[in-house]
């Protein structure tokens, strides 16, 4: 995160009618298509005769095309057009919506949540670097928005799912994202063509592929699918990647971004601060319901409140960036997530919901705060003609925090409470306040990175 003047952005310039909430729709889409599902997987568990472990796939394989295809997505816009490939990955998405929603067995459920999943990291990819070229110069304010959007997709989707489960069924879930589809469509083809932007040359294919086989090993020991020997795979797949992109000379990752204190940093930050907010999404439900009694009901509601906090944040933490600058905003951020989670490790049971609904507050607000400062920093430090591949990095390092949070301090939890639905609360109390002690540390990492990043 930085102030320096070189990185700043031209005077912002005139933007299509429609435009920007054309992108901001996009990104609250892919959010809601990766938590609309996950209401649904009891109901399809029963609908196809299935496993849990057999229907788990429908949320994973939305969650690794969309990481595998992250950086993928924003180097090809970077290449041929941004708005093209955005629109692309647009109609791919409302088509896996489309086919999700009619699908008969749940081999192609499967698939085509996958093929959704890819539209959806198109469109978090390419919503971000587009939203930051239509308001150059008020690069915050855009950022604000599109992490109010996100925030909003994910609270919504369990909320609208579950309501339309008790109505029309499954099958509704997915449908439900083909009209945001058409609509969002519609309003990103106003958006002027960015042939001015574009970077030419070849795609590098095989750093795509060497990237894609890194991350689904990565995934698939992270997340326990696979044999601890997958993360061996991933090395290996990431050192040939490192090495390709370093001969490559139209490389899929511009190894001059990660060298970058700028970009690296926001980088690694990004990944730590997703990491301790998966950890709230993990834990939360078994401490709310278990240590605190809380029914489905209580518990739901506990749990929206750090969705709805990000979302009432996000447009007034982007004006803060775009008036303060992104280096004070984003270590203000990750201060407030620190102690936020802080707030939790220490918080006694006896404070029942409210000592958890309150640090999470604090917490969530000061994600919402880092994010919009973090995104600006990083995609005007990238410049415009990398604008795509850093947006696209960003959701990597997002994705990456995600399956780390989840099997780091997952298995811290799980030390506590190994079997926290039917652990006594006592235990599911302390696995809790044990859990976020430890990840009070990630945003204490990040806010020494940036402090470094600050001296030199």
């Amino acid at each position: 995160m930085t102030n320096s003047p070189a990185t700043l952005s031209p005077p912002a310039r005139t933007t299509a009618p429609g435009a920007l909430p054309g992108l901001a729709l996009s990104v609250l889409l892919s959010s809601f298509g990766a938590s609309s599902a996950n209401v649904a997987l009891p109901t399809l568990q029963r609908a196809f005769g299935a496993s849990f472990a057999a229907v788990q796939w429908i949320v994973l394989a939305y969650l690794l095309a969309a990481t595998a295809a992250a950086v993928g997505a924003g180097r090809l816009g970077d290449a041929i057009g941004r708005r093209r490939v955005l629109l692309a990955g647009i109609a791919l998405f409302a088509a896996a919506s489309g086919a999700c929603a009619v699908a008969p067995t749940l081999p192609l459920l499967v698939a085509a949540r996958a093929l959704q999943g890819l539209g959806a990291a198109v469109m978090l990819a390419l919503g971000m670097a587009l939203a930051a070229g239509q308001l150059q110069g008020r690069t915050g304010r855009a950022m604000g928005l599109l992490g109010s959007m996100s925030a909003v997709g994910t609270a919504l989707g369990p909320a609208l799912g579950g309501l339309l489960l008790a109505g029309p069924g499954w099958r509704a879930v997915f449908a439900a994202m083909l009209p945001g589809a058409v609509l969002a469509f519609a309003l990103v083809r106003r958006l002027p063509d960015d042939d001015a932007v574009r970077s030419g040359g070849p795609f590098d294919v095989t750093g795509l592929l060497l990237l894609v086989g890194a991350l689904l090993a990565f995934a698939l020991a992270a997340t326990g699918t696979g044999a601890r020997w997958w993360y061996a795979i991933s090395a290996l797949c990431t050192a040939a990647f490192m090495r390709t992109e370093a001969r490559t000379r139209t490389p899929l990752v511009p190894l001059a971004l990660l060298r970058d204190r700028v970009t690296a940093t926001g980088f690694a930050t990004s990944a730590l601060t997703m990491a301790l907010m998966m950890t709230t999404m993990l834990v939360g439900p078994f401490y709310l319901g278990r240590a605190l009694g809380l029914g489905a009901g209580g518990v739901g509601l506990a749990l929206a409140v750090g969705p709805l906090v990000a979302a009432l944040a996000g447009v007034p933490s982007g004006r803060l960036v775009d008036r303060h600058g992104a280096r004070r905003t984003g270590m203000a951020g990750l201060a407030a997530m620190a102690l936020g989670a802080g707030l939790v490790a220490v918080a006694p049971r006896a404070a029942g919901v409210t000592g958890w609904i309150a640090p999470l507050a604090v917490l969530t607000a000061g994600y919402a705060l880092f994010q919009a400062a973090n995104n600006t920093a990083v995609l005007e430090a990238a410049g415009i003609d990398r604008r795509g591949v850093a947006a696209g990095l960003l959701n990597l390092a997002r994705q990456l925090g995600l399956i780390g949070g989840s099997a780091l301090l997952g298995a811290v939890f799980a030390a506590g409470a190994p079997d926290p639905a039917h652990a006594a609360a006592a235990d599911v109390a302390e696995a809790t306040q044990a859990t976020f002690a430890l990840a009070v540390l990630l945003p204490l990492l990040g806010l020494g990175a940036a402090w470094r990043q600050r001296a030199q």
